[in-house]
């Protein structure tokens, strides 16, 4: 047998899985590292601690699997977007932290950049609109700021990276500057429409175009891990950002088919096929997958705080000690209460992109407690995922399918997926396998190697473990999701 191994490195933890050539997990292993906060609305992740915790998991899962490197017949990786490094070619060193997709640094140039009349331009190629989420300003941010960089970098002396150029280039020794597709179209530099980095958008910021990966499809060669790493050399063959892996993982192969993915933040991709739908909800749209020199379209909408609110209870708060006791809290709260947390801990993303927003909390009371906390931030997931919903069926013709497919570390919350079906008013299906961003990421690996089937029989493996039926009142619905607009309203007027 041969098998695949996927890397699935995230904003919080790196994460290594073992694949047989049944697309059946066999054995991983996962690792938190560490987050760095400089400033209020910053957030750095150490590069090399990066490295070390990937390397560290995937010889971990390949020897828990009881396997030997060389039976392994292709690597897939898939990554935290957006998160922006740049590293000296030469000693092969990053010049700085990594600025995660989070980060909220560029937020002042990003305004002037609208204020300079520059948002249809970005908006024309990219599909993106102008915000500090993007690779983009966080670039320039570097290149303006570490002594040296601009020099270094005019001269072809640096690179740049979103995590998966910088893993490939580790793993490779240096011999590959790539990146895929999905990763290059959230950059806010890569001109979606005619497959190519954007010398206009460069200019702009000023970033010198030497610095950029080359892109390939997802399901390309990346070039080969060197022996040294993980025992033997093992080509890299599929690439995608973790949102668009997990539409791949959800079998979301044609047109109109939805995913939302509940990991860190919560990104909802709508395929749109071979059409560029130009959202009027300030949704994205972004490349899905790229097949075959195939690109296939997708609308996005980003949440950027989702399990990161439950993060927060534990290591901010202390109402927890463990994700997992989130549910039982919630099951306590009392039905009196209409405590709402809209958490804007680092800015709002989609449909509202209000970078400047900060969290908030509405409707305390004397009684109120964790049990109240818990529930709010949960139902908090269930309110933004609808804002995003119903952002698509404005924007796509023939309307959001009524059925949503999820997946990440949220949805085995059975509270939290029935609130979700009770707010939106409609089916939540759960896959049998909930991590399917690494599954998307070892099925362009092992298509690419030949190993596994193409898209259509891929789609027929795709098992439900269980769907969610809306229960609420369909009155108390739109009650409880008019309270939830009202709090973002005031949330976004105390900027």
């Amino acid at each position: 047998m041969q098998y695949i191994l996927a890397i699935d490195q995230g904003t919080t933890s790196s994460r290594a899985i073992v694949f047989g050539s049944d697309l059946k997990p066999v054995e991983s292993a996962q690792q938190e590292f560490t987050q760095h906060f400089p400033r209020s609305g910053w957030v750095e992740h150490d590069a090399m601690e990066i490295w070390e915790s990937v390397l560290s998991t995937a010889r971990a899962a390949i020897d828990k699997a009881g396997i030997t490197p060389g039976d392994i017949a292709g690597i897939g990786i898939t990554n935290q977007r957006e998160t922006t490094l740049v590293w000296d070619r030469e000693t092969g060193e990053p010049i700085h932290n990594a600025i995660v997709w989070q980060d909220r640094r560029s937020a002042e140039y990003c305004r002037e950049l609208r204020e300079a009349d520059f948002e249809e331009t970005i908006t024309a190629r990219t599909g993106l609109i102008i915000d500090p989420y993007f690779s983009g300003t966080k670039l320039r941010w570097l290149l303006e700021t570490v002594e040296g960089a601009r020099e270094k970098a005019t001269a072809g002396k640096l690179a740049f990276g979103t995590i998966d150029s910088w893993l490939i280039w580790k793993l490779t020794g240096g011999a590959s500057h790539v990146t895929d597709a999905t990763n290059a179209a959230r950059t806010m530099l890569y001109d979606i429409a005619k497959g190519r980095w954007s010398s206009t958008i460069c200019d702009k910021l000023d970033i010198p175009m030497e610095m950029l990966p080359k892109v390939l499809d997802s399901a390309a060669e990346f070039g080969t891990a060197q022996a040294e790493h993980l025992g033997a050399e093992i080509p890299i063959l599929g690439v995608a950002g973790d949102q668009q892996a997990a539409t791949v993982g959800q079998a979301c192969f044609k047109p109109g088919m939805l995913k939302s993915t509940y990991g860190t933040g919560c990104f909802a991709l709508l395929n749109t096929g071979d059409e560029m739908v130009r959202s009027q909800n300030r949704l994205l749209t972004t490349i899905a997958y790229q097949l075959d020199g195939k690109v296939t379209y997708a609308l996005e909408g980003s949440i950027f705080v989702a399990g990161a609110v439950v993060q927060w209870l534990r290591d901010g708060l202390g109402i927890i000690e463990a994700a997992d006791e989130t549910q039982g809290l919630a099951d306590q709260a009392d039905d009196g209460q209409d405590v709402i947390i809209v958490p804007a801990f680092t800015g709002l993303g989609a449909p509202y992109w209000e970078a400047e927003s900060r969290g908030a909390v509405f409707g305390l009371t004397r009684s109120s407690g964790p049990a109240e906390f818990a529930r709010a931030a949960l139902q908090s997931v269930g309110f933004q995922t609808r804002d995003l919903l119903e952002a698509m069926q404005a924007d796509w013709a023939d309307d959001a399918p009524p059925t949503l497919r999820v997946d990440g570390g949220m949805t085995a919350s059975d509270w939290t997926m029935q609130f979700l079906a009770d707010i939106l008013g409609a089916p939540v299906d759960r896959p049998e396998v909930l991590e399917t961003t690494a599954l998307g990421a070892a099925w362009l690996a092992g298509y690419k190697a030949g190993l596994y089937p193409g898209p259509e029989d891929f789609a027929k493996g795709w098992a439900l473990e269980r769907t969610f039926e809306p229960q609420m009142d369909a009155d108390l619905r739109e009650a409880r999701h008019a309270a939830w607009k009202r709090a973002v309203k005031a949330t976004i007027s105390a900027t």
